[in-house]
């Protein structure tokens, strides 16, 4: 499953306008302009998401599904948020997080 969720995560990323992926020491980043919108990291035996999520965001995702989503370690603070890329991942939120992230990061020029 670890390979497969990081092939469709690579998918959603880089179908973004003008994303890169940058191979780091504990995995991909995902990146517009130079700045990170999206990691996927180990997680136990699986892959997390991290990306950024808008103020309150990070809050309300935990407390509805404390088991998928967490505070992703050192990123968390900043008001990023970790998502478990499990068997039971909704590939479709996956997607809009990651758009939403993008375009909280990404310069106004560049936002679709």
């Amino acid at each position: 499953m670890a390979r497969t969720s990081t092939t469709l995560l690579r998918g959603i990323c880089l179908a973004l306008p003008d994303a890169t992926e940058v191979i780091m020491r504990r995995g991909p980043s995902y990146r517009i302009a130079g700045k990170i919108f999206a990691l996927a990291r180990p997680r136990e035996d699986e892959i997390a998401l991290w990306c950024k999520v808008p103020p309150g965001s990070q809050a309300v995702l935990i407390g509805a599904d404390p088991r998928c989503f967490f505070v992703p370690p050192y990123f968390g603070s900043k008001g990023w948020i970790g998502v478990v890329l499990d068997a039971h991942v909704d590939w479709n939120e996956v997607a809009a997080l990651v758009e939403r992230s993008y375009g909280l990061v990404a310069p106004k020029r560049r936002r679709g």
